[in-house]
């Protein structure tokens, strides 16, 4: 009960937030340039008619249909809504108060969220794969929200908790004894592949879209190390076995190369960070098609403020022993032609400079047309998604435009000129 009353809670206090619902009208978009997320082709002068929230056709421009409103973007280049896979938006952000996600209630991490939400949505980000947060299920009752309407913001598919091994790298050590941590902060905590097998499907029956697993410790936990192993083979294997008989993707939190090799061969389906990654374990990830999803622009970030704002000593160790590694592992993952999409753990740094990873990705070995694929049409293939990601019809209206051309300079993506989704202009 006390979960439904937060929904409740969040709905109302939402409300004052939302915008107009998406309109049923008839769109038709003049673009200068449109990429549109899976071929290498740029086209000039093309219209895109939107029917419903979804593209209807994509053609040369000519004639407007009967009553449609023109939308002129003829100066733009236009693109599908940029994806972002590895996003934290129902929790409260990395700072050097390691007590912070406790303080907050759960519905005040989802109003947090709410608003994070629509920082992200402006920028550009459209639809986020949001995975995990310290206060479970928060993340469901905010994409519940989403899709509702009560708060109009990103596409928002959810992990709903993280399953990770007691004292581990999806707990929130150094504040309490975990044991004393409030229930709803250890949802996915599990000491064997029976208690990870329960666990995933617990997770499952209360809304989570996706499974999120530990496999290794982690930068930004207390007493956890990202080079050693957690989550046991057997451990993901259960929870593999669970996810996919029903129909759901698993990722693995990993650094170390042990640790990603066991989540590979467990069978998970991507791999966040991977920074210690090295050539036999890309070489692994090539044969068994596994998608990484690598945060490289995030070690800037926590070096550099981290540092300022006093952040613990132990997560800034940890920071630099990865971060000019995972660059190294990234830029062998394009060179092997590894699955790759495009997540930025956003939360560790404020959300809404979701874009500043482009740069990062070109400097270290993609083009800037690999790289727009990479959180467009190639993210939506790694979460399984056939309605987002591309400027295709069927898909999604959800398109950004900018007056620069980012094939050009990438970094024009971080300052986006309009946004739609679902046929409703953002701005």
């Amino acid at each position: 009960m006390r979960r439904v009353r937060h929904g409740r809670l969040i709905a109302a206090l939402a409300a004052a937030l939302a915008a107009a619902p998406a309109s049923a009208e008839t769109l038709y978009i003049e673009t200068g340039r449109l990429i549109d997320g899976v071929t290498n082709e740029v086209r000039t002068r093309q219209c895109i008619t939107v029917e419903a929230e979804r593209i209807k056709a994509v053609a040369a421009c000519g004639k407007a249909p009967d009553g449609a409103k023109i939308v002129d973007w003829s100066g733009f280049t236009v693109l599908p809504g940029l994806i972002d896979l590895h996003t934290h938006l129902a929790d409260l952000g990395q700072s050097a108060d390691l007590a912070a996600p406790m303080k907050a209630s759960p519905a005040e991490t989802a109003l947090v969220g709410a608003r994070n939400s629509r920082v992200t949505l402006e920028a550009g980000f459209t639809s986020v794969r949001d995975v995990g947060t310290y206060r479970g299920l928060t993340d469901v009752t905010l994409r519940n929200a989403i899709e509702r309407g009560d708060v109009p913001r990103p596409r928002m598919w959810v992990a709903g908790a993280y399953l990770t091994i007691p004292k581990g790298g999806g707990e929130l050590n150094g504040v309490v004894p975990n044991e004393e941590l409030p229930p709803d902060m250890r949802l996915g905590v599990a000491a064997t592949p029976e208690e990870a097998a329960a666990k995933t499907t617990y997770l499952l029956d209360h809304g989570a879209d996706f499974i999120k697993t530990i496999a290794t410790g982690a930068v930004l936990a207390i007493g956890t190390e990202p080079g050693a192993p957690e989550l046991t083979v057997d451990q993901l294997r259960a929870i593999v076995k669970v996810a996919h008989a029903r129909g759901k993707k698993v990722t693995a939190h990993a650094h170390g190369a042990i640790g990603i090799q066991n989540a590979i061969n467990a069978g998970v389906d991507s791999i966040e960070h991977a920074s210690l990654a090295d050539e036999a374990t890309l070489r692994l990830a090539k044969k068994h098609g596994t998608w990484l999803a690598m945060d490289i622009y995030n070690g800037t970030y926590i070096d550099e403020v981290g540092t300022k704002e006093g952040w613990p000593e132990e997560y800034l160790r940890k920071n630099r022993e990865t971060t000019d590694a995972q660059r190294t592992a990234f830029r062998r993952a394009v060179e092997l032609g590894v699955n790759i999409g495009y997540a930025t753990d956003a939360g560790v740094y404020p959300h809404g400079l979701n874009a500043r990873q482009f740069a990062n990705m070109v400097k270290y070995g993609m083009t800037p047309m690999q790289a727009i694929q990479s959180a467009t049409g190639r993210a939506a293939i790694e979460m399984g998604r056939g309605d987002v990601g591309a400027i295709l019809p069927g898909r999604y209206a959800d398109f950004v435009a900018v007056k620069a051309d980012p094939l050009a300079d990438i970094t024009v993506l971080e300052k986006i000129d309009h946004v739609m989704k679902g046929g409703a202009i953002v701005r």
